[in-house]
């Protein structure tokens, strides 16, 4: 669904007036409607690093069939399961705040290399996200990159799973997001048993590292204010990311303006979240 102009002209407005030095988009399968200016300027996401690194690294071992959500992470050694309970699985990790540090720990166990290192090998370049640097405890990307990122959850040609293609294409450098012999860290599977209710009744609800929203949206935010935030509805078709200069309501009030005039029909659920 594409944004209205005098919609993209609402969110700017809104935007302009509450924090005119923030960074947003709004965009697409296609890429993005609208945005701000600045888009090949590196900036600091550190407050999204579980679902920018995080999140699509554990999905392609849940792909390639190395790590399984609910299996206990004593079975896959000692290091793997250190400084938590037992018993305890990466499903639970990814359902519960405060499970990062263990599951990064376990990523970097799986994968045989830090985060960064796994995050950019097994996503960010196959995603053309050249620009996306974890150093030092901070991820910096450009708004292109984080373009790139949340335009492939809504890709509809996003491939299921790499193939031997997809390394040809790796090794010949091509990273355009429509070139579906690419590799596909974010498939389809992973995101869709990520954007839904993986918690029963408990609450505060929550998917994999991500969480729901009003309208059928699904976000991810830094806790701190002002920090960036994104969000994204494949009942929209939309995807949207923010990142406030000033502390305020303006996250709020920012996918209210993107989400809320575009409702689409109603889903099966009242709240429009599927559930696991």
């Amino acid at each position: 669904m594409t944004l209205l102009s005098d919609q993209a002209d609402a969110v700017r407005a809104l935007v302009e007036s509450a924090d005119p030095g923030a960074v947003w988009a709004v965009g697409g399968p296609d890429g993005p409607y609208a945005s701000s200016t600045g888009a090949d300027e590196a900036l600091d996401v550190g407050g999204l690093t579980a679902v920018l690194a995080l999140w699509p690294t554990v999905g392609t071992l849940v792909d390639e069939g190395a790590l399984r959500l609910h299996t206990p992470l004593a079975a896959y050694g000692d290091e793997a399961a250190a400084g938590t309970p037992a018993g305890t699985t990466a499903h639970q990790l990814l359902t519960h705040a405060g499970g990062t540090a263990a599951l990064t720990r376990l990523v970097e166990h799986l994968c045989g290399s830090t985060l960064a290192e796994a995050a950019a090998t097994r996503v960010w370049h196959p995603l053309g996200m050249t620009r996306t640097r974890l150093a030092d405890g901070t991820l910096r990307a450009p708004l292109a990159d984080l373009t790139l990122f949340l335009r492939r959850l809504l890709h509809p040609s996003a491939a299921s799973a790499p193939t031997a293609a997809s390394a040809q294409s790796t090794a010949n450098g091509s990273s355009d997001p429509d070139d579906t012999s690419g590799p596909a860290p974010l498939t389809r599977a992973w995101t869709a048993e990520s954007l839904r209710i993986r918690t029963g009744e408990l609450t505060p609800a929550r998917g994999l590292l991500w969480h729901p929203a009003p309208h059928g949206v699904w976000t991810h935010h830094a806790s701190a204010d002002p920090g960036p935030a994104v969000w994204i509805s494949p009942r929209h078709h939309r995807w949207a990311v923010l990142l406030p200069a000033v502390p305020g309501p303006l996250r709020t009030g920012f996918r209210e303006a993107v989400f809320t005039p575009a409702r689409s029909a109603r889903s099966s659920t009242s709240d429009g979240v599927p559930r696991a």
